[in-house]
């Protein structure tokens, strides 16, 4: 498929601006602002003098701030916000950026990086994967449903009473386990239990840069004061709960991926955001903790892996044997929107399940547009029609602000005993709906722009409400002006039909979820996998309410969300039970047994659609396909990475000898590295190559893969071949034969193509894919080749 020359551009630059742009975070503020930045330290060159690390840290800030400003010792200490031991190796400090420019000079001083802030990004879908508690045999029994599995879950906290959270016939606490239970506001020590058996709070980052909290709206505590983080946590590991339902919704049994693994919760995420300092500081506890698994469900801008503290502490998260997943992002349906992109990191995408809550809008003409709510409360009468305008024709005021139903942009007297029609931008949709409520409006509609398509979330909303797709939205104020022009008043109504099962097809590429190729290293193909985003149903917290809006008086034990913050916690939850059917595979032989059983066909037996536009996915949607968890289990082979992998294919991403040290707290030697390939020869368990054709008739590259028999010791593996359209694709040899389990071989990818007609600055994607077999196992890798016909 061809792309815009932005697509190339962004493709092959992005990484250099987004590198500049951090670096130049130290210059771009005065002298005398502060902001906070994390160091990276020389661990070990820590003079004996010093009776510990951080007094060591004390001394850089006294000198520099000596140097510059001569502020006190006192002051210098207090700019400490955390100290780093486990996946990293320094502290993090309000600096100016003079004092940043200072310390990055001293000779124990690896890296100084400016830090980011961050976002946070279910009754049907375990069965939907195949997971059932009645199941006799399969993965769930294999694992022993996760027992002595430790998930940790970094977000906005927990709600420790809810039922997804008990300890019944749980048995002891994994001997294993270092972690604590941090009391803090409203959260004893005594809220940790057998089920939930870790739980911090970090802060630092945040009142740094935010003041004191504000402890009204938040707690200082694990405490959940959002909702998020009870809900991703119940996703991955939640009790089996019945009866469960949202306002009558899905109702059925909650479960979670893992129900009976252990939580560790550290809450890195408040009102302001989710900060660097902090989660860093959370990935050094958990992994000293003892955590088997990471979980997060939060996201920001790509960047080169030496400055992404995510990246590098998920690097040192997996060295240590952790299996880390991480959300990809909603910015969908757009390309290049992926993020968390780094090899060592799962990188979740959203995919719809087969269940929807459909609220269609009845307009007076007769015409029926489809829909999507939760609504429980008075509705609209039935079988009558209500007046309906759209909020972007008011004569007075901000019509911007208006057809987005901002606070304080409706007038009463437009808006009052009709139905609203608002765009969809900027504030949640919940919140619309609490504006046009207070404005007298009885019911509203969402309607997506076009560049969210036709992908349609379930939201929780104070009045009768429903969201409808681009094209829908368009019909609707169609209808609205051509009524008024003719003199006739527009009417409509809302109809809600509760909840459907059975939806076909299923699943399809959700909407918003973001969608490669990979920023910062298009030879990864990113997102890697997908899993269930789209209304799923899990624990929340007792005093919020279903709509997250603060009018909201409802209270409900549990509550449906969408977004990749929902896909990644079921990966997560997986991961933990493979891993306790499996205790001696690495994290990435666990990614890979997800990624080459994952597939990429519906229900109704065709390739996965997207939801934003009906047409079909590709893998830079979808990446290896929707997640498999029963195959799972017995992959057959796997890819397995390890961590001089890793900084081999940094060499080859022309990261420097200072910037790898950064990642992976290790002195490279890349001149081997250089001369044994390229960064595609990871042992990646999908494979992407990316032409630059500068003129070029014929160009070919090849990929270098080992795999590892984790199935039948006696086993011949022969390979299907797909190859990309009008591209040769060759394996090497094209059979492999093993006796014994954990022997190792290897193969080689030879890809040939010819130059492709394209304009300056644009790009042609093609796919195939390498299947091998046994007649038992079937082990799936998807190939992607981009062409890019440079500018001229």
């Amino acid at each position: 498929m061809a792309s815009s020359s932005l697509s190339l551009i962004l493709l092959s630059l992005i990484a250099v601006v987004s590198a500049a742009a951090a670096i130049d975070d130290f210059s771009s503020s005065s002298n005398s602002e502060k902001k906070t930045f994390i160091i990276q330290v020389q661990h070990e060159s820590k003079p004996s003098v010093f009776a510990t690390h951080r007094h060591w840290y004390e001394s850089f800030l006294a000198s520099v701030s000596t140097t510059i400003q001569s502020e006190s010792r006192d002051e210098d200490t207090s700019r400490i916000l955390h100290t780093y031991e486990t996946v990293f190796r320094g502290f993090s400090a309000k600096l100016s950026s003079l004092e940043a420019h200072k310390l990055q000079s001293l000779s124990h001083i690896i890296t100084v990086i400016p830090e980011q802030v961050r976002h946070v990004q279910t009754t049907r879908s375990p069965e939907f994967l195949g997971l059932r508690k009645a199941d006799s045999a399969g993965l769930l029994k294999e694992s022993d449903f996760g027992s002595d599995l430790v998930i940790g879950v970094f977000d906005t906290g927990i709600w420790p009473e809810r039922q997804s959270f008990n300890d019944r016939d749980l048995g002891p606490v994994p001997p294993k386990w270092k972690g604590q239970c941090v009391a803090g506001k409203d959260f004893p020590a005594t809220s940790c239990n057998r089920k939930l058996i870790g739980a911090r709070y970090f802060y630092n980052g945040y009142e740094a840069t935010n003041g004191k909290m504000n402890e009204t709206l938040e707690h200082r505590s694990p405490r959940d004061s959002d909702g998020h983080g009870t809900h991703t946590a119940s996703i991955a590991a939640g009790r089996y709960v019945f009866p469960a339902s949202t306002l009558g919704y899905a109702r059925g049994m909650a479960a979670g991926m893992a129900p009976k693994a252990r939580l560790a919760v550290y809450k890195v995420c408040w009102i302001g955001g989710c900060f660097d300092s902090d989660i860093l500081a959370a990935f050094d506890a958990a992994v000293a903790d003892g955590i088997d698994v990471a979980s997060l469900s939060v996201g920001g801008v790509v960047v080169p892996y030496h400055l992404d503290v995510i990246a590098i502490a998920a690097f040192g998260a997996s060295e240590a044997g952790v299996f880390v997943s991480a959300s990809a992002g909603n910015g969908g349906p757009g390309g290049l929107t992926v993020t968390n992109v780094a090899p060592w990191v799962t990188t979740v995408g959203a995919g719809t399940i087969d269940r929807d809550f459909p609220a269609d809008v009845k307009l007076g003409n007769g015409k029926i547009i489809s829909g999507s709510s939760i609504y429980g409360g008075p509705g609209l009468t039935l079988g009558r029609l209500y007046p309906i305008v759209y909020a972007g024709t008011e004569g007075d005021g901000d019509a911007y602000s208006s057809s987005l139903c901002l606070e304080g942009s409706l007038d009463p007297n437009f808006v009052g005993g009709k139905i609203v029609v608002c765009d969809r931008g900027i504030n949640s949709r919940a919140a619309k709906g609490d504006v046009v409520k207070k404005a007298g409006g009885i019911g509203m509609i969402i309607a997506n722009g076009v560049f969210d398509g036709e992908g349609l979330v379930a939201d929780c909303h104070v009045l009768p409400a429903t969201s409808v797709g681009a094209s829908g939205g368009d019909e609707i104020r169609r209808y609205i002006s051509a009524a008024s022009k003719s003199n006739t008043p527009p009417t409509a109504t809302i109809i809600f039909k509760g909840t459907r099962l059975g939806i076909r097809p299923a699943p399809l590429v959700a909407s918003f979820s973001a969608r490669g190729p990979n920023p910062e290293s298009p030879e990864i193909l990113k997102p890697d996998i997908i899993a269930p985003g789209l209304n799923i149903l899990a624990a929340w917290p007792d005093k919020i309410g279903p709509s997250g809006v603060p009018s909201d008086g409802r209270r409900t034990e549990f509550n449906i969300l969408s977004g990749t913050s929902m896909a990644c916690p079921h990966v997560s939850g997986l991961a933990a039970l493979l891993k306790a059917a499996h205790p001696d595979w690495s994290p990435a032989a666990i990614k890979s047994a997800l990624l080459t059983t994952a597939y990429t066909v519906d229900n109704k037996e065709g390739t996965m659609l997207d939801e934003s536009t009906g047409n079909v996915s590709s893998v830079l949607d979808f990446g290896s396909g929707h997640v498999h968890p029963e195959k799972a289990m017995d992959p057959g082979l796997v890819y397995d990475i390890t961590t001089y992998d890793y900084v081999d294919f940094l060499c080859n991403s022309n990261y420097t000898i200072k910037n790898i040290k950064a990642i992976t707290r290790k002195n490279a030697d890349c001149s081997g590295a250089k001369r044994a390939g390229h960064a595609g020869n990871l042992n990646y368990p999908s494979l992407s190559a990316v032409f630059e054709q500068y003129g070029k008739h014929k160009m070919s590259t090849h990929f270098i893969r080992t795999v590892t028999n984790v199935g039948d010791p006696n086993s011949v593996y022969k390979v299907t071949i797909n190859p990309p359209a009008g591209m040769v694709l060759t394996v090497q040899p094209d059979k492999l034969s093993f006796r014994r389990v954990g022997q190792k071989l290897n193969f080689l990818t030879r890809v040939e193509a010819t130059a492709v007609k394209l304009s300056p600055g644009s790009s042609s994607v093609k796919s195939g894919s390498i299947v091998w077999s046994d007649g038992k196992h079937t082990v799936t890798s998807p190939l992607v080749v981009t062409m890019q016909q440079p500018l001229q």
